[in-house]
C-alpha cells in the first residue's frame, strides 16, 4: 500500500499544477541532450496531467549554475525535446516566476504546459528561501513532486513549496518508492546486492543497512581493493582506502555475524598503468606485485559472480565492477550487467554509471527497473527517509 498522496487522488481539471520533475539530463558541447532517460520515465505523469485538464506547470534543475542565469544550462533544448516527445506544445519562460512567467500561467487553457527556466538560476533553489518558495508556490494550486533524483535534498522546490500548497507525487516517484519498499521490506529471497565503484566511504551506509537485508553481498570495482587489504592480501598500487581498512574489518565481521555472505574478487584484470590503452592482464588476488594496479574483475570471478546472479530471486546493483570506461577492462561490468539480465530475478539498477552500463551493454529493456535517482536511491538503502517524500502529505483512512 502507497500511502502518500498520488495524482489520481486529486481533482486536477483547471487546476494550475507545478510539476517538479528531474530533467538533469546529460548533454554533450553541442548542447544535444546523450541521454533522454529521465524525460521518457516523466511522460506518463505529464500525459495523466494533460488528459485530465490540468494547466502543466514544469520546474527541473539543471546541472551546476551556482544560483546565476547561464546560457550553458538553459532548460529552452529540453522544453524543446519534450514537446516534440509529446507532439504538444510546451510553451517555455525565459524566467522562473517573473513578468513573462505569470502571463503565460494567466493565459493557459486546460491541457496546456508551461516549462520554467532551470530553477537553480536563482540562490534561492538551493537556499530553500522563504520569499523564493512564496513566489513560486503562488503560481499554482497544487504542487505535485515527481522528481525522485532530487528529493533527498531540502531545496525550495522539493520541500519549501510543498508546505504551501496541497500536495502530491507523481508516477514516477510512486514507482520508485514502491520498488526500493519491496526491496528492504519484502524481498523475494535470496536477495543478492551488487556493490562496484572507487570507495567504501561512498556506500558506508548503505553496507551497514543491507548487510541486515541481503543473502549475499557481491563486492567489485576499487572497493574491492579495500576490503582485500582489510583481510591481510597486498592489492599492489591499487587504489585502497587505507583510512577505511580498519571499518572493512569491522563490516566484514558485522556480516559474518549476521549471517550475510560478503564475495570478494578471487582474480583480477591488471595492468601498469592507468591508461585507455593499458594492457590487460588476469591475475590472482594472491599474486599483486608491488606496481600492478586492479583495472577490473578477472574470469573466474566473472564466473563466480554470475553464478550466484543466476539463483538470485531480488538483484540490486550500483556501482561498476571495474573501469568500464575504458575498453580493456569492461569485461567485468559487462558480464554482471548481462547476468542481471539473462536472470528472472526481479533487478533494481540504481546510481548513474550502472544505468550507463546497463545502456551501454544493450540490456537495459531486461532490467525490471532502472532507478533515476542515484542519490536518492542510496538514502533510502541506508534506512533514511527523504525530506521531499516526507512532507507530501499522506492519504486519509490509509
Amino acid at each position: 500500500m502507497f500511502d502518500k498522496v498520488t495524482l489520481k487522488d486529486l481533482d486536477l481539471r483547471g487546476k494550475r499544477v507545478l510539476l517538479r520533475v528531474d530533467f538533469n539530463v546529460p548533454m554533450n558541447e553541442a548542447g544535444n541532450i546523450t541521454s533522454d532517460k529521465r524525460i521518457v520515465e516523466e511522460l506518463p505523469t505529464i500525459k495523466y496531467l494533460i488528459e485530465n485538464g490540468a494547466k502543466t506547470i514544469i520546474c527541473s534543475h539543471l546541472g551546476r549554475p551556482d544560483g546565476k542565469p547561464n546560457e550553458k544550462y538553459s532548460l529552452k533544448p529540453i522544453a524543446k525535446y519534450l514537446q516534440n516527445l509529446l507532439k504538444t506544445p510546451v510553451l517555455f519562460s525565459g524566467e522562473i516566476y517573473g513578468k513573462e512567467t505569470r502571463k503565460f500561467v494567466r493565459n493557459m487553457l486546460d491541457g496546456d504546459v508551461v516549462m520554467l527556466e532551470n530553477l537553480r538560476f536563482d540562490p534561492g533553489e538551493e537556499a530553500n528561501d522563504a520569499e523564493f518558495c512564496k513566489n513560486l508556490a503562488s503560481l499554482a494550486d497544487i504542487y505535485c513532486n515527481d522528481a525522485f533524483g532530487t528529493m533527498h535534498r531540502a531545496h525550495a522546490s522539493t520541500v519549501g513549496v510543498a508546505k504551501l500548497l496541497p500536495n502530491c507525487v507523481g508516477f514516477l516517484v510512486e514507482k520508485e518508492i514502491k520498488m526500493f519498499g519491496n526491496l528492504l521490506s519484502n524481498p523475494r529471497r535470496p536477495l543478492v546486492v551488487i556493490l562496484g565503484g572507487a570507495k567504501i566511504k561512498d556506500k558506508i551506509g548503505v553496507i551497514e543497512n543491507l548487510i541486515n537485508i541481503a543473502d549475499i553481498i557481491l563486492i567489485g570495482g576499487a572497493m574491492a581493493y579495500t576490503f582485500l587489504e582489510a583481510k591481510g592480501f597486498k592489492m599492489g598500487a591499487s587504489t585502497v582506502e587505507k583510512d577505511k581498512i580498519n571499518l572493512a574489518k569491522l563490516l566484514l565481521d558485522r556480516a559474518e555475524e549476521n549471517g550475510t555472505k560478503i564475495m570478494l574478487p578471487v582474480d583480477h584484470m591488471a595492468s601498469k598503468e592507468f591508461h585507455v590503452l593499458a594492457e590487460a592482464d588476469p591475475i590472482k588476488t594472491e599474486e599483486f606485485l608491488d606496481d600492478d594496479i586492479g583495472m577490473d574483475i578477472g574470469p573466474k570471478t566473472i564466473k563466480q559472480y554470475s553464478s550466484v546472479i543466476a539463483k538470485a530471486k531480488t538483484i540490486f546493483w550500483n556501482g561498476p565492477m571495474g573501469v568500464f570506461e575504458f575498453k580493456n577492462f569492461e569485461k567485468g561490468t559487462k558480464a554482471i550487467a548481462e547476468a542481471v539480465a539473462k536472470s528472472s530475478a526481479t533487478s533494481i539498477v540504481g546510481g548513474g554509471d550502472s544505468v550507463s552500463a546497463a545502456t551501454k551493454f544493450g540490456v537495459a529493456d531486461k532490467i525490471t527497473h532502472l532507478s533515476t535517482g542515484g542519490g536518492a536511491s542510496l538514502k533510502l538503502l541506508e534506512g533514511h527517509g527523504l525530506v521531499g517524500l516526507d512532507v507530501i502529505k499522506d492519504k486519509v483512512g490509509d
